[in-house]
Protein backbone atom coordinates (compact mmCIF):
# COMPACT_ATOMS: atom_id res chain seq x y z
CA UNK A 1 0.00 0.00 0.00
CA UNK A 2 2.97 2.29 0.81
CA UNK A 3 4.30 1.17 -2.41
CA UNK A 4 1.33 2.50 -4.43
CA UNK A 5 0.64 5.96 -2.29
CA UNK A 6 4.40 6.52 -3.04
CA UNK A 7 4.18 5.80 -7.31
CA UNK A 8 0.79 7.71 -6.93
CA UNK A 9 2.23 10.89 -5.39
CA UNK A 10 5.67 10.60 -7.94
CA UNK A 11 2.95 10.59 -10.79
CA UNK A 12 1.18 13.53 -9.39
CA UNK A 13 4.25 15.30 -8.89
CA UNK A 14 5.75 14.62 -12.95
CA UNK A 15 2.43 15.86 -13.89
CA UNK A 16 2.69 18.88 -11.93
CA UNK A 17 5.82 19.76 -13.07
CA UNK A 18 4.46 19.33 -16.61
CA UNK A 19 1.88 21.52 -15.99
CA UNK A 20 4.41 24.30 -14.68
CA UNK A 21 6.96 23.98 -17.73
CA UNK A 22 4.10 24.24 -20.04
CA UNK A 23 2.70 27.10 -18.13
CA UNK A 24 6.47 28.43 -18.91
CA UNK A 25 6.22 27.80 -22.11
CA UNK A 26 2.91 29.53 -23.01
CA UNK A 27 4.03 33.18 -21.09
CA UNK A 28 7.55 33.27 -23.12
CA UNK A 29 5.34 32.72 -26.00
CA UNK A 30 3.07 35.35 -25.21
CA UNK A 31 6.17 37.57 -24.63
CA UNK A 32 7.72 37.15 -27.13
CA UNK A 33 4.44 37.77 -29.35
CA UNK A 34 3.96 41.23 -28.05
CA UNK A 35 8.23 42.03 -28.79
CA UNK A 36 7.73 41.39 -32.20
CA UNK A 37 4.23 42.42 -33.29
CA UNK A 38 2.16 39.44 -33.54
CA UNK A 39 2.10 35.51 -33.00
CA UNK A 40 4.49 33.70 -34.94
CA UNK A 41 6.47 36.49 -36.04
CA UNK A 42 10.54 36.44 -36.49
CA UNK A 43 12.13 38.21 -33.63
CA UNK A 44 13.10 42.04 -34.39
CA UNK A 45 16.32 42.77 -35.84
CA UNK A 46 18.38 46.27 -35.07
CA UNK A 47 18.24 48.26 -38.01
CA UNK A 48 20.42 50.98 -37.77
CA UNK A 49 17.16 53.75 -37.55
CA UNK A 50 16.50 55.90 -34.88
CA UNK A 51 13.28 54.54 -32.88
CA UNK A 52 9.90 55.98 -34.82
CA UNK A 53 11.36 56.28 -37.92
CA UNK A 54 10.02 54.39 -40.69
CA UNK A 55 10.09 54.61 -44.89
CA UNK A 56 8.32 58.07 -44.33
CA UNK A 57 10.23 59.30 -41.56
CA UNK A 58 13.15 61.87 -42.41
CA UNK A 59 16.14 60.54 -41.29
CA UNK A 60 18.74 63.82 -41.35
CA UNK A 61 22.42 62.89 -42.11
CA UNK A 62 25.72 65.12 -42.58
CA UNK A 63 24.33 66.16 -45.98
CA UNK A 64 21.17 68.23 -44.90
CA UNK A 65 20.26 70.61 -41.97
CA UNK A 66 17.95 70.35 -39.30
CA UNK A 67 14.52 71.11 -40.96
CA UNK A 68 13.64 73.09 -37.75
CA UNK A 69 16.09 76.22 -38.26
CA UNK A 70 13.80 78.53 -36.31
CA UNK A 71 15.09 81.16 -38.48
CA UNK A 72 18.24 80.89 -37.54
CA UNK A 73 21.39 80.86 -40.53
CA UNK A 74 22.48 77.37 -40.54
CA UNK A 75 25.81 76.10 -42.46
CA UNK A 76 25.72 75.71 -46.29
CA UNK A 77 27.92 72.52 -46.04
CA UNK A 78 27.74 69.57 -43.44
CA UNK A 79 28.43 70.07 -39.71
CA UNK A 80 31.23 68.86 -40.15
CA UNK A 81 32.64 70.50 -43.74
CA UNK A 82 32.23 73.99 -41.63
CA UNK A 83 34.81 73.80 -39.70
CA UNK A 84 37.66 73.56 -42.06
CA UNK A 85 36.67 76.47 -43.62
CA UNK A 86 37.73 79.56 -44.95
CA UNK A 87 39.24 82.66 -45.62
CA UNK A 88 41.20 83.06 -42.90
CA UNK A 89 41.61 86.57 -43.69
CA UNK A 90 37.63 86.86 -42.97
CA UNK A 91 36.21 85.20 -39.78
CA UNK A 92 33.50 83.97 -39.39
CA UNK A 93 30.39 85.41 -37.64
CA UNK A 94 29.50 84.21 -34.38
CA UNK A 95 26.70 82.04 -33.62
CA UNK A 96 24.05 84.42 -32.53
CA UNK A 97 23.06 82.25 -29.73
CA UNK A 98 26.71 82.14 -28.48
CA UNK A 99 28.57 84.09 -25.82
CA UNK A 100 31.80 84.29 -25.26
CA UNK A 101 32.45 81.82 -21.92
CA UNK A 102 29.48 79.51 -22.70
CA UNK A 103 30.55 75.86 -23.04
CA UNK A 104 28.72 73.48 -24.19
CA UNK A 105 25.78 71.99 -22.18
CA UNK A 106 26.01 68.17 -20.83
CA UNK A 107 28.85 65.91 -20.68
CA UNK A 108 31.75 66.52 -22.55
CA UNK A 109 31.38 64.45 -25.61
CA UNK A 110 33.89 61.38 -25.87
CA UNK A 111 35.71 62.58 -29.51
CA UNK A 112 35.30 66.13 -28.81
CA UNK A 113 35.76 66.32 -25.22
CA UNK A 114 35.01 70.24 -24.08
CA UNK A 115 35.55 72.10 -27.15
CA UNK A 116 32.38 72.86 -29.04
CA UNK A 117 31.00 71.84 -32.66
CA UNK A 118 32.39 75.79 -33.71
CA UNK A 119 36.07 74.99 -32.28
CA UNK A 120 36.31 71.52 -33.14
CA UNK A 121 37.41 69.97 -36.47
CA UNK A 122 37.54 65.84 -37.15
CA UNK A 123 40.84 64.43 -37.69
CA UNK A 124 39.49 63.45 -41.12
CA UNK A 125 39.25 66.87 -42.43
CA UNK A 126 42.51 68.08 -40.88
CA UNK A 127 44.35 66.39 -43.32
CA UNK A 128 44.30 64.33 -47.12
CA UNK A 129 42.28 64.99 -49.75
CA UNK A 130 39.12 65.49 -48.08
CA UNK A 131 40.15 69.03 -47.12
CA UNK A 132 40.35 69.68 -50.98
CA UNK A 133 37.07 68.40 -51.81
CA UNK A 134 36.47 72.16 -54.17
CA UNK A 135 38.90 71.88 -57.05
CA UNK A 136 40.52 75.85 -56.33
CA UNK A 137 42.67 77.53 -58.87
CA UNK A 138 44.98 80.23 -56.68
CA UNK A 139 47.60 82.52 -58.06
CA UNK A 140 50.29 83.79 -55.47
CA UNK A 141 47.58 82.49 -52.78
CA UNK A 142 44.51 84.34 -54.23
CA UNK A 143 41.46 82.33 -55.15
CA UNK A 144 40.29 83.38 -58.33
CA UNK A 145 38.27 81.18 -59.46
CA UNK A 146 36.89 77.21 -59.36
CA UNK A 147 37.37 74.33 -61.70
CA UNK A 148 33.82 73.56 -62.04
CA UNK A 149 32.04 73.20 -65.91
CA UNK A 150 29.39 75.46 -64.68
CA UNK A 151 32.07 78.07 -63.37
CA UNK A 152 34.46 78.43 -66.70
CA UNK A 153 35.05 81.49 -68.02
CA UNK A 154 32.59 82.96 -70.47
CA UNK A 155 34.69 82.30 -73.95
CA UNK A 156 36.90 79.75 -72.85
CA UNK A 157 37.80 77.68 -75.67
CA UNK A 158 37.00 74.08 -75.87
CA UNK A 159 39.64 71.68 -77.71
CA UNK A 160 37.81 68.61 -78.77
CA UNK A 161 39.43 65.16 -79.06
CA UNK A 162 38.61 61.76 -80.58
CA UNK A 163 37.69 59.14 -78.23
CA UNK A 164 36.07 55.94 -77.80
CA UNK A 165 32.79 55.65 -75.67
CA UNK A 166 30.66 52.53 -75.29
CA UNK A 167 27.56 51.49 -77.91
CA UNK A 168 24.89 49.25 -77.82
CA UNK A 169 26.25 46.27 -79.81
CA UNK A 170 22.97 45.10 -81.91
CA UNK A 171 22.27 41.44 -81.51
CA UNK A 172 23.36 38.92 -84.65
CA UNK A 173 25.09 41.92 -85.66
CA UNK A 174 29.56 42.31 -85.56
CA UNK A 175 29.04 45.41 -83.80
CA UNK A 176 32.21 46.62 -81.99
CA UNK A 177 30.33 47.43 -79.20
CA UNK A 178 32.06 50.97 -78.94
CA UNK A 179 32.20 54.32 -80.93
CA UNK A 180 33.89 57.90 -81.85
CA UNK A 181 33.05 60.50 -80.16
CA UNK A 182 34.15 64.29 -79.34
CA UNK A 183 35.72 64.54 -75.58
CA UNK A 184 35.48 68.10 -74.47
CA UNK A 185 39.04 70.00 -73.00
CA UNK A 186 40.51 73.12 -72.20
CA UNK A 187 43.72 74.33 -71.77
CA UNK A 188 45.16 75.99 -68.68
CA UNK A 189 46.91 78.85 -70.91
CA UNK A 190 43.06 80.05 -71.81
CA UNK A 191 41.77 79.51 -68.33
CA UNK A 192 44.47 81.55 -66.36
CA UNK A 193 44.14 84.86 -69.55
CA UNK A 194 40.22 84.31 -69.70
CA UNK A 195 40.32 85.20 -65.28
CA UNK A 196 43.17 87.52 -66.11
CA UNK A 197 46.36 86.15 -65.40
CA UNK A 198 49.41 87.45 -67.63
CA UNK A 199 51.26 84.46 -69.09
CA UNK A 200 54.16 86.23 -69.60
CA UNK A 201 54.61 86.36 -65.33
CA UNK A 202 53.89 83.07 -64.71
CA UNK A 203 56.90 81.28 -62.96
CA UNK A 204 55.18 77.72 -61.99
CA UNK A 205 52.35 76.14 -61.75
CA UNK A 206 51.51 73.54 -59.68
CA UNK A 207 49.43 71.48 -60.58
CA UNK A 208 47.79 68.67 -56.82
CA UNK A 209 46.64 65.79 -56.80
CA UNK A 210 44.84 63.77 -53.94
CA UNK A 211 48.55 63.02 -52.53
CA UNK A 212 50.84 66.44 -52.86
CA UNK A 213 53.64 63.96 -53.70
CA UNK A 214 51.80 63.38 -56.97
CA UNK A 215 52.22 67.22 -57.79
CA UNK A 216 52.80 68.17 -61.29
CA UNK A 217 54.93 71.12 -61.79
CA UNK A 218 55.31 72.96 -64.40
CA UNK A 219 57.72 76.07 -65.28
CA UNK A 220 56.54 79.11 -66.85
CA UNK A 221 58.85 78.79 -70.20
CA UNK A 222 57.41 75.49 -70.48
CA UNK A 223 53.65 77.01 -70.19
CA UNK A 224 53.92 79.51 -72.26
CA UNK A 225 56.01 77.24 -74.78
CA UNK A 226 54.87 74.35 -77.68
CA UNK A 227 54.73 71.74 -74.72
CA UNK A 228 51.91 74.36 -72.57
CA UNK A 229 49.33 74.49 -75.56
CA UNK A 230 49.27 70.59 -75.68
CA UNK A 231 48.46 71.04 -71.56
CA UNK A 232 44.64 70.38 -71.15
CA UNK A 233 42.24 69.72 -68.32
CA UNK A 234 38.60 68.05 -68.33
CA UNK A 235 35.77 66.66 -66.64
CA UNK A 236 35.22 63.09 -65.64
CA UNK A 237 31.77 63.18 -67.38
CA UNK A 238 32.21 66.07 -69.81
CA UNK A 239 29.89 68.26 -68.45
CA UNK A 240 30.44 67.68 -64.55
CA UNK A 241 32.36 66.20 -62.32
CA UNK A 242 36.16 66.30 -60.84
CA UNK A 243 38.93 67.92 -62.94
CA UNK A 244 41.34 65.55 -64.62
CA UNK A 245 44.73 66.75 -65.97
CA UNK A 246 45.72 65.87 -70.02
CA UNK A 247 49.15 65.74 -70.88
CA UNK A 248 50.57 63.89 -74.09
CA UNK A 249 54.01 62.48 -73.42
CA UNK A 250 55.36 64.36 -70.87
CA UNK A 251 55.50 67.62 -69.33
CA UNK A 252 56.99 69.52 -66.28
CA UNK A 253 58.39 67.62 -63.63
CA UNK A 254 56.57 63.94 -65.15
CA UNK A 255 53.58 63.66 -62.55
CA UNK A 256 50.03 63.34 -63.61
CA UNK A 257 47.45 63.12 -60.98
CA UNK A 258 44.72 61.08 -62.33
CA UNK A 259 42.42 63.91 -60.64
CA UNK A 260 43.14 67.52 -59.74
CA UNK A 261 42.91 68.66 -56.33
CA UNK A 262 44.06 72.21 -56.72
CA UNK A 263 45.96 74.58 -59.05
CA UNK A 264 48.48 77.10 -57.44
CA UNK A 265 50.22 79.47 -59.67
CA UNK A 266 53.19 81.82 -58.41
CA UNK A 267 54.05 84.98 -60.76
CA UNK A 268 55.54 87.09 -57.80
CA UNK A 269 55.68 84.90 -54.80
CA UNK A 270 58.29 82.28 -54.64
CA UNK A 271 56.77 78.53 -55.25
CA UNK A 272 56.91 75.76 -52.87
CA UNK A 273 59.34 72.79 -53.49
CA UNK A 274 58.02 69.32 -53.51
CA UNK A 275 59.95 66.32 -51.60
CA UNK A 276 58.40 63.36 -54.17
CA UNK A 277 58.29 61.13 -50.39
CA UNK A 278 56.67 63.76 -48.37
CA UNK A 279 55.28 66.38 -49.99
CA UNK A 280 55.48 70.21 -50.48
CA UNK A 281 57.89 72.80 -48.79
CA UNK A 282 58.32 76.43 -48.50
CA UNK A 283 61.59 78.28 -46.48
CA UNK A 284 60.34 80.44 -44.46
CA UNK A 285 62.90 82.01 -41.75
CA UNK A 286 65.61 79.74 -43.30
CA UNK A 287 63.35 76.91 -42.50
CA UNK A 288 61.61 74.15 -44.70
CA UNK A 289 58.15 74.52 -43.50
CA UNK A 290 55.36 72.10 -44.86
CA UNK A 291 52.36 73.18 -47.01
CA UNK A 292 49.67 70.82 -46.30
CA UNK A 293 47.36 73.81 -47.42
CA UNK A 294 47.44 76.69 -49.80
CA UNK A 295 50.51 78.62 -49.77
CA UNK A 296 49.83 82.49 -48.89
CA UNK A 297 46.49 81.73 -47.73
CA UNK A 298 45.80 78.54 -45.63
CA UNK A 299 43.00 76.09 -46.02
CA UNK A 300 41.66 75.40 -48.77
CA UNK A 301 38.04 77.01 -49.66
CA UNK A 302 35.01 74.67 -49.55
CA UNK A 303 31.68 74.69 -50.45
CA UNK A 304 29.29 78.51 -50.32
CA UNK A 305 27.76 80.27 -52.91
CA UNK A 306 30.84 81.00 -55.44
CA UNK A 307 30.12 84.94 -56.84
CA UNK A 308 31.79 85.93 -60.38
CA UNK A 309 32.97 89.37 -61.75
CA UNK A 310 33.47 88.80 -65.68
CA UNK A 311 34.98 85.57 -65.03
CA UNK A 312 36.38 86.18 -61.69
CA UNK A 313 35.81 84.78 -58.24
CA UNK A 314 34.81 88.20 -56.13
CA UNK A 315 33.30 86.69 -53.43
CA UNK A 316 31.86 83.79 -51.84
CA UNK A 317 28.37 83.68 -49.48
CA UNK A 318 28.52 81.27 -46.87
CA UNK A 319 25.56 80.56 -44.53
CA UNK A 320 27.53 80.69 -41.25
CA UNK A 321 29.18 84.17 -42.41
CA UNK A 322 25.85 85.74 -42.95
CA UNK A 323 24.92 88.26 -40.14
CA UNK A 324 21.16 87.72 -38.36
CA UNK A 325 21.20 91.33 -37.83
CA UNK A 326 21.70 92.35 -41.40
CA UNK A 327 18.39 90.33 -41.70
CA UNK A 328 14.63 90.51 -41.81
CA UNK A 329 12.31 87.29 -41.12
CA UNK A 330 9.06 86.75 -42.87
CA UNK A 331 5.69 85.59 -41.63
CA UNK A 332 7.38 82.25 -40.80
CA UNK A 333 10.37 83.45 -39.18
CA UNK A 334 12.35 82.48 -41.61
CA UNK A 335 15.37 85.40 -42.36
CA UNK A 336 15.81 86.67 -45.24
CA UNK A 337 19.35 89.01 -46.74
CA UNK A 338 19.25 91.69 -48.82
CA UNK A 339 21.69 90.64 -52.20
CA UNK A 340 23.44 94.49 -52.27
CA UNK A 341 23.56 94.35 -48.92
CA UNK A 342 25.63 91.31 -48.69
CA UNK A 343 27.51 92.10 -51.36
CA UNK A 344 28.56 95.32 -50.09
CA UNK A 345 29.84 93.69 -46.67
CA UNK A 346 31.89 91.10 -49.08
CA UNK A 347 33.41 93.48 -51.15
CA UNK A 348 32.05 92.80 -54.24
CA UNK A 349 31.63 95.43 -56.82
CA UNK A 350 29.11 94.82 -59.38
CA UNK A 351 29.11 98.95 -60.77
CA UNK A 352 30.01 97.96 -64.26
CA UNK A 353 27.67 95.05 -64.60
CA UNK A 354 24.07 94.42 -67.02
CA UNK A 355 23.03 91.79 -65.38
CA UNK A 356 23.16 88.41 -63.98
CA UNK A 357 23.10 84.64 -64.22
CA UNK A 358 22.31 81.84 -61.63
CA UNK A 359 24.08 79.01 -61.87
CA UNK A 360 22.43 75.98 -60.81
CA UNK A 361 23.93 72.38 -61.11
CA UNK A 362 26.80 73.23 -63.69
CA UNK A 363 24.78 74.87 -65.96
CA UNK A 364 23.16 78.35 -66.12
CA UNK A 365 19.52 78.87 -65.78
CA UNK A 366 18.39 82.31 -65.46
CA UNK A 367 19.35 85.62 -66.09
CA UNK A 368 18.19 88.69 -64.42
CA UNK A 369 18.61 92.21 -65.29
CA UNK A 370 21.47 94.39 -62.90
CA UNK A 371 18.24 96.34 -61.97
CA UNK A 372 16.84 93.64 -60.13
CA UNK A 373 19.63 93.44 -58.26
CA UNK A 374 19.33 96.08 -55.96
CA UNK A 375 15.93 94.77 -54.16
CA UNK A 376 16.79 91.61 -54.64
CA UNK A 377 16.36 89.23 -51.39
CA UNK A 378 17.49 86.08 -50.57
CA UNK A 379 16.97 83.27 -47.87
CA UNK A 380 19.52 80.36 -47.22
CA UNK A 381 17.89 77.66 -45.52
CA UNK A 382 18.21 73.93 -45.91
CA UNK A 383 16.03 73.89 -49.05
CA UNK A 384 19.04 75.60 -51.26
CA UNK A 385 20.12 72.58 -51.13
CA UNK A 386 23.60 74.05 -50.77
CA UNK A 387 22.83 77.13 -51.88
CA UNK A 388 20.45 80.52 -51.72
CA UNK A 389 16.78 81.23 -52.84
CA UNK A 390 16.32 84.37 -54.61
CA UNK A 391 13.18 86.31 -54.95
CA UNK A 392 9.90 85.16 -54.32
CA UNK A 393 10.10 82.38 -56.63
CA UNK A 394 12.85 81.35 -54.32
CA UNK A 395 15.22 80.57 -57.57
CA UNK A 396 17.91 78.39 -56.31
CA UNK A 397 21.25 79.50 -57.15
CA UNK A 398 24.64 77.99 -56.32
CA UNK A 399 26.55 80.48 -58.36
CA UNK A 400 26.18 83.88 -59.07
CA UNK A 401 27.46 85.04 -62.24
CA UNK A 402 27.86 88.79 -62.69
CA UNK A 403 28.62 90.05 -66.59
CA UNK A 404 29.24 93.39 -67.84
CA UNK A 405 27.90 92.69 -71.25
CA UNK A 406 25.04 91.27 -72.40
CA UNK A 407 25.62 87.50 -73.25
CA UNK A 408 24.20 86.32 -76.41
CA UNK A 409 23.49 82.68 -77.09
CA UNK A 410 26.82 81.47 -78.11
CA UNK A 411 28.35 82.59 -75.04
CA UNK A 412 26.70 80.17 -73.16
CA UNK A 413 28.09 76.78 -73.44
CA UNK A 414 25.53 73.97 -73.79
CA UNK A 415 26.08 69.89 -73.51
CA UNK A 416 26.09 68.10 -76.81
CA UNK A 417 24.52 64.60 -77.74
CA UNK A 418 28.28 63.48 -76.86
CA UNK A 419 28.57 64.83 -73.26
CA UNK A 420 26.06 62.53 -72.65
Amino acid sequence: MVAVNNRAMRAHLALALLVAAAACKGSSSSSASKNTGGSGSAPAVATGKPAGSGSGSAIHDDDDDDDNNSGRPRPIETVREKMNQVDQNTPDYPDPEFKPGDTPKGPPDKIKGDKADSEWTPAEFKSGAARWKDTGVYVDGKPVGFLQWGELPIGIPVVWHRDKVSANKRPGTNDPGWRWANQRAYRFTDYLTAVGVDLKSVKEIHVYGPKMTATLIVGGDELRGERGKQFYFRFGANTYGKAIPMVPGTIGNGNVPDKIASVMVYLNKKAPSLDRDTGMYLEIGGKNVEQTGVPYFGDPIRGGVRIYVDNVLAGIIKRQDLDPKMAKPDKEGALHWKLADVLGKLGVDTKKSVELWVVRADRREEKLPIADVANLEFAASSQAKGGILLGEKSIRANVLAFHSRPLKAEDIPHPTPDDD
